[in-house]
Parts: C-alpha cells; sequence; structure tokens
C-alpha cells in the first residue's frame, strides 16, 4: 500500500529533508478514491508553501473558474471522409502497442451451457505471419472499440460530424501529438477508437466540464460534482451504478453540446488495451493464438445493463465478418521452470485456468508429464472449460485433475477442499519434488483460501507450526516456487 511514496519519504528524510506536512497516502479503493485523502492534503500544503513562499507583489493565485488552455487544436479540413484506415505493420519484428498486429478471428464459441449465468467464449485468433513468439503465461493485449451506437449518440449529443477530418495540432511545440492517433484523422476514427466514452468519468471530467455549461442549473451540479464537498454525492450518482462518460453527457445536454472539440484529448481519456492471458501453446498450435473470455455484464441500479467494452465487442464478432483484432503480446507475471523433471501445481478455478491449459498443452504436446490441476467451477455441465481435453490427458497419463463442482451437490465445495483433501499428495510434490504451485484466478476470497489451505498442507504434513509454514511459503515466494496471478 502505497510503497513508492513511503519509501521516496523515507529516503528524503534520511538525505536531510524537511517534510512540510506528513505524506498523504490515497487509497483508489476508498468509495471517493484517492481523492479523500488527496483533496484536504493539497489544501494544507498550499497553505504552507505560500506561507513560506509569499508570492510577489501584483500576482495572485489563478483563480478556479478559470480555464486553462487546451493542449491541443483541432484544424479540421475541408474534405471528409475516413482516411484513418489502418494500414499493414512496417518492418520485421514483434508486433507492439504502436504498431499491434491485426489478426483475423477464427473461432468464436461459448463454452458454458446455453442457460448458464455466464457467457465465457474461447476466442481464437490467426497469427500467421505475425512474428509473434509467445510461452505459457504471457497475456495478448487487444485494443478494444466503442460500438457503432455509442460512436452515433456521442457525435449526436456534442455536435459533431463523424465524418469530418481534422489535423492534431500541439499549443505547445514541446508537446508530442498522441502517437496512437493517424495524422490525419477523422471524427469517427477518434471516437470509435481512441476516446474511452464508456469509462466511469473521474472528478476532473466533471470540473472541466463546468466551464463550458452554458446552463445554469447543469453549471450549478457539474461545480457541486467537482467540489470537496460534493464528492459522497458524486460517487452516489457516477461510481456506484457506475455511469458512464456518455451517460454523463447525455444527462448534462446543454452543456455536452458546447463543449470545443479541441478540449475532447483533456476532457476523455484515451482507450486502454485490455489484457487476457493466453490459454493455448505455440507447440500445439504454432499459427494460432487462444484466449478463454468471460463476457462481462452486469446490473445497476440503471436501467440499461453494463457490459465491458472489449469483451462485449469480442463476442459480437463472428469470424465471418472479416473483422481485424490490434494485439501484441506481453510477457506475463507467471514464469514456468524450464526443467521438464519439475512437477506443477496449479490452482485455476473458473477462466483463472487459461494460463494454465497453455503450460499443460505446452508440456502434452512435448510428451512431458507431471501437471497437477486444481480446476474449480459451478457445475460440470455448465462450465467445466476443457472437459474432453483434460479426461483424455488424464487417460495419457500427462495430467492429473482434482475438480470442485460447488453447485453439484448441497454443500458447497471449493478448490481449497481439494487442496486439504490431498495434502499428502500435495506435501509430497512440494516438500520432496520440488514442485512449483501456481493460483490463477478472481482476487476475491479465494486466493486467500486457497493459501491458507496450502499452508495447513504445510502444517499437517510437513509437521510445522504456524509460523513456520508462513515461512515456509515466504520461502517457495522468494524462490519462484509459489506465485500468484490474480484479478478483480
Amino acid at each position: 500500500f502505497n510503497f513508492i511514496a513511503k519509501k521516496l519519504h523515507k529516503r528524503l528524510l534520511q538525505l536531510g529533508a524537511n517534510p512540510l506536512q506528513p505524506p498523504a497516502l490515497g487509497d483508489d479503493q476508498h468509495d471517493l478514491g484517492p481523492d479523500a485523502v488527496v483533496d484536504p492534503w493539497l489544501t494544507q500544503l498550499w497553505d504552507k508553501v505560500l506561507s513560506v513562499y509569499p508570492l510577489p507583489p501584483g500576482l495572485g493565485l489563478i483563480s478556479d473558474l478559470l480555464v486553462l488552455p487546451p493542449k491541443f487544436s483541432l484544424r479540421f479540413l475541408d474534405k471528409q471522409g475516413d482516411p484513418c484506415n489502418p494500414t499493414a505493420r512496417e518492418g520485421g519484428g514483434a508486433p507492439t502497442e504502436l504498431q499491434p498486429h491485426r489478426a483475423p478471428l477464427v473461432t468464436n464459441r461459448r463454452v458454458t451451457a446455453p442457460k448458464h449465468f455466464q457467457d465465457v467464449r474461447l476466442i481464437e485468433f490467426d497469427i500467421t505471419g505475425s512474428d509473434i513468439q509467445y510461452a505459457p503465461g504471457d497475456v495478448v493485449m487487444v485494443q478494444p472499440r466503442n460500438p457503432p451506437r455509442d460512436v452515433r449518440e456521442f457525435c449526436s449529443v456534442l455536435r459533431l460530424d463523424a465524418d469530418s477530418v481534422f489535423v492534431l495540432e500541439p499549443r505547445d511545440a514541446d508537446t508530442p501529438v498522441p502517437p496512437y492517433l493517424p495524422q490525419p484523422c477523422s471524427v469517427q476514427h477518434l471516437v470509435e477508437r481512441y476516446l474511452d466514452i464508456r469509462c466511469v468519468p473521474r472528478r476532473s471530467f466533471f470540473q472541466l466540464l463546468s466551464y463550458f455549461s452554458p446552463d445554469e442549473q447543469e453549471r450549478e451540479k457539474l461545480q457541486e460534482f467537482s467540489s470537496a464537498a460534493g464528492q459522497e454525492e458524486l460517487y452516489t450518482y457516477c461510481n456506484r451504478p457506475r455511469r458512464t462518460t456518455m451517460e454523463v453527457l447525455a444527462d448534462f445536454p446543454h452543456t455536452a453540446s458546447s463543449v470545443p472539440a479541441d478540449y475532447l484529448l483533456e476532457l476523455i481519456p484515451r482507450i486502454r488495451p485490455r489484457a487476457f492471458s493466453i490459454a493455448s501453446a505455440m507447440q500445439a498450435h504454432p499459427n494460432k493464438l487462444q484466449i478463454l473470455m468471460a463476457v462481462v455484464q452486469y446490473k445497476t441500479r440503471l436501467r440499461e445493463i453494463r457490459r465491458g467494452l472489449c469483451s462485449s465487442w469480442l463476442a459480437s464478432i463472428s469470424p465471418e465478418d472479416g473483422e481485424r483484432i490490434p494485439l501484441w503480446v506481453k510477457k506475463g507475471s507467471l514464469k514456468f521452470p524450464s526443467d521438464p523433471d519439475t512437477p506443477l501445481v496449479m490452482v485455476g478455478p473458473g477462466t483463472g485456468v487459461a494460463p494454465f491449459h497453455s503450460a499443460i498443452q505446452e508440456r502434452a504436446a512435448l510428451g512431458i508429464p507431471g501437471c497437477n490441476l486444481f480446476f474449480g467451477c459451478r457445475g460440470k455441465s455448465k462450465d467445466f472449460y476443457y472437459q474432453e481435453e483434460w479426461q483424455d490427458l488424464e487417460k495419457r497419463r500427462l495430467l492429473r485433475i482434482f475438480t470442485a463442482f460447488s453447485r453439484d451437490q448441497e454443500d458447497k465445495v471449493y478448490v481449497q477442499h481439494r487442496i486439504k483433501e490431498n495434502s499428502a499428495y500435495l506435501w509430497e510434490l512440494i516438500g520432496n519434488r520440488q514442485a512449483y504451485f501456481y493460483i490463477a484466478g478472481n482476487a476475491q476470497s479465494m486466493p486467500t483460501q486457497v493459501t491458507d489451505a496450502l499452508k495447513c498442507v504445510f502444517q499437517s504434513e510437513g509437521h510445522m507450526s504456524a509460523p513456520e509454514a508462513e515461512q515456509y511459503l515466504v520461502m517457495l515466494e522468494k524462490c519462484r516456487r509459489f506465485q500468484s496471478e490474480t484479478w478483480s
């Protein structure tokens, strides 16, 4: 928690610095975000700075009511149309964020039962000729785009002509043009592929928006949302129901229609790429790359269902559409041992099994045994991913799988229960055969419960005390024999 801030503060003290006030340790998980701490801290900081270094005569503080000039201006051209059609990558080498590989989508198959509450897809991309190389544990980055309906609505609310073309010009010669936007660029391309109009806006969005409001009632509400005193109300209006930037703009129509185009890049952040664990192995599919993707969708008090931008977009694409997906590969946090004799113990409930499917598939293609998988899901007939493949590998003695179907019996059974049930076997692998232990999946309670179950194994089978089991786990972490990759 705030490790870098604490370390920097401590080092500055060691070097003889005198703090004006204690460091502010902001918490992004707080209901109000980091602003809950940063707001009062900044107020106190500027009071102290001005008391130590008063402003020279004739100079005053910049008013909060004054809007700063934009970093860029959009110089519109006479021509229309979209000059921004993606071109092939230039030069060799692996794809990057600036030059992604545009991969055809060749498989988009639902792998959960039709009536199951969650839609999970096995998606496969063709990476032939891309120079992409990946290993188990690596992730593929996908650059999503906004759906056509949202693009049309955004342009309508802000009174923008989607077909107009502009050149982005920095106000300051030292300010670089964003490298992810082509020059010239159409408004259609800007809104569809660059502006994150479906993100939940931050407080600074409301502050900047208030400057352009010609409507007194809308302006007062925007100023309230951007004030320190209005953060509880902002959280109730925006963060709790996950209201999007597009929806906020629709709620303030007079203001939205008055936003100068030059401020669009100041107002709305860029669409960030999404990361997915790679679920395939190059040894089995040298020209393919697979992911196991849950389609994000949930309800809030708002009428319209909240949908994940990238997952909804990918799920909507059919291989027959001819759509090409911008993607590139990055090294993941999970590292697998190079020694084929090292056993692997992998705990991957739900879609957390994706990186382990890659590792198992690679070892199976090379005929290497020693894979042990603890897999959990709701029901054997509902969301048991790769069931036939796992069963075939078990018959070939290349895999041993332990399943936990939590809803198939009256008492819920999870992967941590299976770990405790197989404590003797696990201790043989970890304590005597130097196995590597991995966890991947949702970061709510599962990782902690699995880790606690593992420490119980150390105590019962390794005859350790609770502190000794904790130290043994720390030792495994330090030598990379215990690794965890979780997400919220």
